[in-house]
Parts: structure tokens; C-alpha cells; sequence
């Protein structure tokens, strides 16, 4: 796929295909540690609601912050989560998963 261009080389902008947005509907959290982690995320990030499937990354999160993350979302649940899991699961539903299951082996 090439850029269309007109006849003295430059972009042609009118010629670019229209952008195509996908909106996905809100989901809210539905159990208590997902509930936890998206207000960890609005409140670290300023926001007002986070849903299930917000990217912490996505929403302006960096590695800086994710560090305060998962030191509130350790104190949250009584365990300790490293930084790389926010990494590896990102979004609220996956984050809360993870949470669980290091909680479930004993993280602390």
C-alpha cells in the first residue's frame, strides 16, 4: 500500500480513504477486585470512569506511574504484584485477573 499522490508529488489528501473509528460500549466492573483496580486507575490517572476494557497505557499511563499502581493495588489486596504484570495485562479485566491469581499463591 502506497500514500496517493498528486501530480507534483505531494499528498494528496483528498484522495485518503475516510478514517474509520470503532467505539466499544462501556463495561463496568462487576467484581470487587476489578472494582479496585479501575479506581486505582481513574484515580491515578485523573479520571473520572474506567471500564473493563480500558488500556492503562492507553489512557496516558506510563511506566512511572504504573509503579504507583501496583504499589496501591498490593496494599488493596494485602499481596505484593511486580510492575511487569501491568505490563503483560494491561487492561482492567486482565489486571484484576492477574491480581487474583497472585494473591491466590500467596504474593505476600
Amino acid at each position: 500500500d502506497a500514500l496517493p499522490l498528486n501530480p507534483s508529488g505531494k499528498l494528496d489528501r483528498r484522495a485518503l480513504p475516510s478514517p474509520s473509528f470503532v467505539v466499544r460500549e462501556f463495561r463496568a466492573p462487576t467484581t470487587p477486585v476489578e472494582e479496585v483496580v479501575a479506581g486505582i486507575f481513574a484515580e491515578v490517572l485523573g479520571l473520572e470512569r474506567v471500564g473493563l476494557d480500558d488500556d492503562f497505557f492507553a489512557l496516558g499511563g506510563n511506566s512511572l506511574v504504573a509503579t504507583h499502581v501496583v504499589s496501591r493495588l498490593g496494599a488493596a489486596l494485602d499481596t505484593r504484584v511486580p510492575v511487569r504484570v501491568i505490563f503483560e495485562a494491561s487492561t482492567v479485566a486482565a489486571l484484576a485477573v492477574r491480581a487474583e491469581q497472585h494473591a491466590g499463591e500467596g504474593g505476600r
